[in-house]
């Protein structure tokens, strides 16, 4: 597609979140007009391109702001694939493709997928319901994951032992056996039309222990050249499998015996490539574009190794956001703020991340530990 846009060209995301935020801040330096649904008249995009207020589930509201755009995408899974597969058959453009979307949207689906094309990852049963969970208690200990509608650590439940089991979920999902790895880790790769391919390097992602959302992560990864090249070689080749267009994020595990599991995979733009806006020379969001505007993607080379804190809401506060310890952090040589424009916090909500990039990985580190301490959202 020619930079030169039509006077009528519009680009649409699906969702106005702080990712589709992030992607429209990356296509103005293109000049690429964009056009925005969400549920929340208040999302972060509300006020930086067309925005349209419905919900992305509803068939009509999809179908009538998808007719109005020439290319369609994604920054939320939790969308109408039927809406989609309808404008794919007028015409518009849909990338990610609404038959990948909807295979991503169910875990069960998912993990078949991976079965089925020989892609390694955690064993696992399917459940039907809690019933069903009870049923195999010899199964633990496991993680317990709804099949729909789980996202941001919801929808995930550790069973270690038969006393967990009234955690689980009464509702179609999977047991996946539990992981005793090593690390968790991240690739993000990506596939435009003409099928160029080409990946992030790999990060390293550390975990909340209650809420299951990265609270920060490293890049690049200390890991060793053969198991790099193992996680790159896994996103491209589930990218090429799925025949997919845009931005896939593959999170996986690397097990205490060095072996290399998919986790789970989100195609967008992801928590795993936010540091990429300042430590690479393309963003995660510009190569998205790149992609799924079949333009040549760019060069995902590492300027610097860097670090990502995010920042979650503090637990016990809930209202008009505050940023404690802003100036201390700002101050620091190498480090970054970004605020997604949230006027509300609440326990545990995305509401900003920073990023840290230094020369020096134990200076990173400290820097990013010092972030993590210091700058705290509350209300």
């Amino acid at each position: 597609m020619s930079l030169s846009f039509q006077q009528n060209f519009k680009l649409g995301i699906l969702g106005g979140g702080q990712l589709g935020r992030m992607l429209v801040q990356s296509g103005i330096d293109f000049n690429i007009p964009f056009s925005i649904l969400d549920p929340d008249e208040h999302a972060p995009c509300a006020s930086l391109a067309e925005f349209h207020h419905g919900k992305l589930t509803d068939f009509d509201t999809v179908m009538k702001f998808g007719a109005a755009c020439d290319v369609i995408t994604i920054e939320i899974e939790n969308v109408n694939t039927s809406a989609l597969k309808e404008l794919v058959k007028q015409g518009r453009k849909v990338y990610p493709q609404p038959e990948v979307i909807e295979l991503i949207q169910d875990k069960r689906v998912q993990k078949a997928f991976y079965r089925d094309h020989n892609i390694p990852t955690a064993e696992f049963i399917l459940v039907e319901n809690a019933a069903d969970v009870h049923r195999h208690a010899h199964y633990l200990p496991a993680v317990n994951k709804l099949g729909k509608e789980g996202y941001d650590g919801r929808g995930v439940q550790l069973l270690r032992t038969s006393d967990d089991l009234t955690k689980a979920f009464d509702a179609p999902g999977l047991l996946e056996k539990l992981i005793d790895f090593d690390k968790e880790i991240s690739v993000i790769v990506a596939r435009n039309e003409a099928g160029e391919i080409n990946t992030f390097p790999v990060v390293e992602m550390v975990f909340h222990p209650v809420q299951n959302l990265v609270e920060y992560l490293f890049a690049p990864a200390a890991l060793s050249e053969k198991i790099a090249h193992e996680a790159d070689s896994i996103a491209r080749k589930i990218i090429t499998e799925l025949n997919m267009v845009g931005l896939l994020a593959v999170e996986m595990f690397v097990t205490k015996d060095g072996r290399v599991l998919v986790n789970e995979i989100a195609p967008r733009p992801h928590n795993s490539g936010h540091q990429t806006i300042e430590a690479n020379i393309t963003s995660q969001y510009e190569q998205h574009l790149r992609a799924i505007l079949n333009w040549p993607l760019g060069d995902t080379a590492l300027l610097m190794p860097s670090a990502m804190v995010n920042l979650l809401g503090e637990d016990g506060y809930k209202g008009l956001a505050k940023y404690e310890g802003f100036d201390e952090v700002v101050k620091l040589p190498g480090v970054h703020v970004h605020l997604y424009g949230k006027r509300l916090t609440k326990p545990f909500r995305k509401m900003g991340h920073v990023t840290i990039v230094d020369q020096d990985v134990e200076r990173l580190k400290k820097k990013a530990n010092f972030v993590k301490q210091t700058l705290k959202v509350i209300a």
